[in-house]
């Protein structure tokens, strides 16, 4: 147990020290985001009552969803096959695809936190329940982590990755994403928090499913 926690906390650091060294992956992420939001600004500027909370939400969500497919979609890609083979020699296939979709998720819950105060600041705050909205966030943070990661590693194997990535992810994400919506839009109205467990309930359900597969199924594909 406490060497398989050694190799885990081996294999993240890994990560963030690749991270660290190509910042211009990170800082690209982050002008996505700005420029984004800043984007949503020019466009409603004009005519602030266009922005109704429900566009607000909305579009909240997709730059998110759009930044979470440009971090998550290299998490495979930019592996060479001679350090696979090398990964594959120093540790067991679970421990390379949890410790990969920790730091995704850790990558998320930055970008996610970081866009959401941006995006308040530039668009105003119209969220009346902003703990069940953060929740959300986390949630949507872990979904998109795993769900994303694991379709990576699916489509490292094949020769057009980035075609393969856009096929296979849409209909993970999509259930994902439409109760996301449905949860921080009953934050937004300030509901009663009973009215969003079931559907707080079906994410962690989601989020449960796609975790268990990446742990049965990624060794299967990593000896391939």
């Amino acid at each position: 147990m406490a060497e398989s926690v050694r190799q885990l906390s081996a294999l993240m650091r890994k990560e963030f020290l690749l991270e660290w060294r190509q910042r211009y992956a990170l800082n690209g992420m982050l002008l996505y985001m700005v420029g984004a939001v800043f984007v949503c600004y020019l466009s409603f500027n004009a005519r602030r009552g266009q922005l109704t909370p429900i566009v607000w939400n909305t579009l909240f969500w997709i730059i998110l969803l759009f930044t979470a497919i440009n971090a998550i979609a290299k998490s495979f890609v930019q592996e060479r096959a001679g350090r696979q083979l090398y990964y594959y020699t120093l540790a067991s296939p679970q421990q390379i695809i949890l410790s990969k979709i920790l730091y995704n998720t850790a990558l998320m819950l930055v970008l996610a936190f970081l866009g959401f105060s941006v995006y308040a600041f530039v668009l105003g705050n119209p969220v009346n329940d902003v703990p069940l909205y953060l929740l959300t966030l986390v949630l949507g943070a872990i979904g998109f982590a795993s769900s994303l990661t694991l379709v990576s590693g699916i489509a490292s194997k094949a020769e057009n990755p980035a075609t393969l990535m856009a096929v296979l992810s849409f209909p993970v994400i999509l259930p994902l994403l439409l109760m996301l919506l449905k949860v921080s839009k009953n934050a937004l109205d300030g509901l009663d928090r009973s009215v969003s467990w079931s559907e707080i309930g079906t994410v962690l359900a989601i989020d449960a499913i796609v975790l268990t597969l990446s742990w049965l199924l990624f060794p299967f594909l990593w000896r391939s």
